[in-house]
Formats: structure tokens, C-alpha cells, sequence
């Protein structure tokens, strides 16, 4: 990683003597070294890179850009991360509604926001919340890709974790018997032995 780290730093240094650093050509360099920071566990330059490119992207293409919004996805990552609960809600229901508005509600780019939001409130133990973005990731996950698609069982994986958590072991059984199907048995994260 410190030899990304040293790349990405070199294309941001020669973006910058090229083009100054308000530049937009910049801001994926800029949004990637902060994607780069938090792999990494550093937290606070991961938010700064994050953050600079959030803001350069409102500058030029506006809030509700999909690249603006991309940011404003992985500013909610970030705070989950960290434990900054109300922050991470902010930023992905602020990322949900930009990409609805410029999407429409059934396109498959908000489903990832949609599952990240479901992780949210699972986590804060809204268990109701957690379901019913579950089941709206899942909804979208199915159309889009069918339901064997690894996204799709990813969130079938989630939900069968919830409903373990909740108690619901015959509800859960059945989300994770159907991730280890749709994953040909051969997947160990699917969670059939925690029934």
C-alpha cells in the first residue's frame, strides 16, 4: 500500500503543478488516496482527502453530482467506520436522495447505499430500519442481477444475520441456506453453522 500511497501522492503533486489545485481533473486522484487512507486504518487523512474532494466536486459539478455523491457514499463508510453513527446516516440518506433524484428509484448504482444503510441500522440495532432497507436492497439486488449474483447474496447473508440476531432462527436459516445454495456450498462466510 505505501507504494499506492506514493503514486497516487505523485499524480496528485503532477496534477496540481500542471493545473493548480482546484482542478477537477484531480478529484478522483483526491477521492482515491482518501479510499487509499482508510483501507489503511488512517482515519483522519482518509476524512481530509475525502472532505477536499467532496468539496471540489460541489465547486464544480454541484451537490447532486453522481461523482459528488460517490463522495458524500464514502464519507458515510468512513463514519460507520469510526463509529460516528449519525454522520454515516447523514451522508448516505444525503447520497440515497442525490442519486434517486438522479437516477430515479429503480436504477442499481443506490443499491449499495441502500444495503450500506441496512449495515447502519443493524448495527444501532434498528432491527425494523435494517429489514426494510434490507429488503429494498435485495428487491433492486434480484431485478438487477438475479438472484445468484454475489451482491445479492450478500445481502441475503445480512439478512439472515439479522433475523439470528433477532431470534428469528427459521427466517434466518432460510436467508443463509440460500446464500450457501446460491453459492454453491462452497462459500464458509454464509453463516449455516451459527443456526
Amino acid at each position: 500500500m505505501a507504494e499506492a500511497e506514493a503514486m497516487y501522492r505523485r499524480a496528485l503533486e503532477g496534477y496540481e503543478k500542471a493545473w493548480g489545485p482546484e482542478h477537477t481533473s484531480m478529484l478522483n486522484t483526491v477521492n482515491n488516496l482518501g479510499g487509499l487512507y482508510a483501507n489503511q486504518g488512517k482515519m483522519a487523512e482518509a476524512e481530509a482527502m475525502y472532505r477536499r474532494a467532496l468539496e471540489g466536486y460541489e465547486k464544480a459539478w454541484g451537490p447532486e453530482h453522481t461523482s459528488t455523491l460517490d463522495t458524500v457514499n464514502n464519507l458515510g463508510l468512513l463514519y460507520a467506520d469510526q463509529g460516528k453513527m449519525a454522520e454515516a446516516e447523514a451522508m448516505y440518506r444525503r447520497a440515497l436522495q442525490g442519486y434517486e433524484k438522479a437516477w430515479g428509484p429503480e436504477h442499481t448504482s443506490k443499491l449499495n447505499t441502500v444495503h450500506n444503510l441496512g449495515l447502519l441500522y443493524a448495527n444501532q440495532g434498528k432491527m425494523a430500519e435494517a429489514e426494510a432497507m434490507y429488503r429494498r436492497a435485495l428487491e433492486g439486488k434480484e431485478k438487477a442481477w438475479g438472484p445468484e449474483h454475489t451482491s445479492t447474496l450478500s445481502t441475503v447473508h445480512n439478512l439472515g444475520l439479522l433475523y439470528a440476531n433477532q431470534g428469528k432462527m427459521a427466517e434466518a436459516e432460510a436467508m443463509y441456506r440460500r446464500a450457501q445454495d446460491g453459492r454453491s456450498g462452497s462459500h464458509v462466510s454464509t453463516g449455516v453453522g451459527r443456526v
